[in-house]
C-alpha cells in the first residue's frame, strides 16, 4: 500500500520554482497519480499564470477566520491558503504536491510532520541575473533577496531534498523526477531518469 505523503515545494525568487513544476505536471504520466493541491490566492487571476482560486483580499480575511484552510500563510503582500478538500487524498492513501512557502515550512511540519521538502534553488550568481533580468527591484532589493536564499536552511525534521536549477529547465526536471523516484512508496516510476541526482539535506 502506497504511504500517504506531501511533497511541500519551495524555493527563492529567481529559482524558477513555477516553472519547474510546470515542467514536472507535464511529464509525469496521464492520468497523474499524483494530486496537486490548488491554492487559493487573494489576488486577481493571471492568464497563463497557476491555475488557482482567487478571491479578494477581504474574502481571504474571512475564510481564514472560518478555518477554510488546511495551511495558509502571506507572501509578498498576498494571503495564500489549501483548503482542507485540497488536502483531502492524504487520507485516502495518495501523495499531494503542494507548491508552498519556505517561511511557512516549520508551521506546515507541525501539521504534517511526514511531509517531504523539495527545496528548489539555484547557484547565487544565476539568482542574481534571473531576478536582475526581471527589471522589478533596485539591484540592493535583489542582493538582498540573493543574501537571504544563501542564508536559508530547511528546519529540523524534514525529509528535505534540493534541486539545483541552474541550467535549462529539463536538467532541473529531470534531477527532480530522480529525486523524487527515490522515495519509498513514490507512484511513479521511469527508466528515462537522468544521472544527475539532487542533494539530499
Amino acid at each position: 500500500m502506497t504511504t500517504a505523503r506531501m511533497i511541500y515545494c519551495m524555493g527563492p525568487s529567481g529559482a524558477g520554482k513555477d516553472s519547474l513544476l510546470d515542467w514536472l505536471r507535464a511529464h509525469l504520466p496521464t492520468p497523474c497519480p499524483v494530486h496537486w493541491a490548488q491554492r487559493t490566492v487573494s489576488r486577481t487571476a493571471v492568464p497563463g499564470g497557476e491555475a488557482h482560486e482567487s478571491v479578494s483580499p477581504e474574502a481571504f480575511a474571512v475564510l481564514r477566520h472560518e478555518q477554510a484552510f488546511a495551511l495558509h500563510w502571506d507572501a509578498n503582500g498576498l494571503g495564500y491558503g489549501v483548503r482542507h478538500a485540497q488536502l483531502a487524498p492524504l487520507a485516502q492513501g495518495e501523495w499531494v504536491l503542494l507548491n508552498g512557502s519556505r517561511a511557512y515550512l516549520p508551521d506546515a511540519l507541525v501539521r504534517f510532520p511526514d511531509l517531504v521538502a523539495v527545496h528548489i534553488t539555484a547557484s547565487p550568481q544565476v539568482l542574481r541575473e534571473r531576478l536582475l533580468s526581471r527589471g522589478r527591484e533596485t539591484p540592493d532589493q535583489v542582493e538582498a533577496r540573493v543574501q537571504r536564499a544563501l542564508a536559508y536552511t530547511p528546519p529540523p525534521g524534514a525529509a528535505s531534498l534540493e534541486v539545483h536549477n541552474n541550467g535549462t529547465l529539463s536538467d532541473a526536471g529531470q534531477q527532480l523526477l530522480h529525486a523524487l523516484a527515490q522515495l519509498p512508496g513514490w507512484p511513479v516510476r521511469s527508466g528515462k531518469l537522468s544521472p544527475l541526482a539532487p542533494v539530499l539535506l
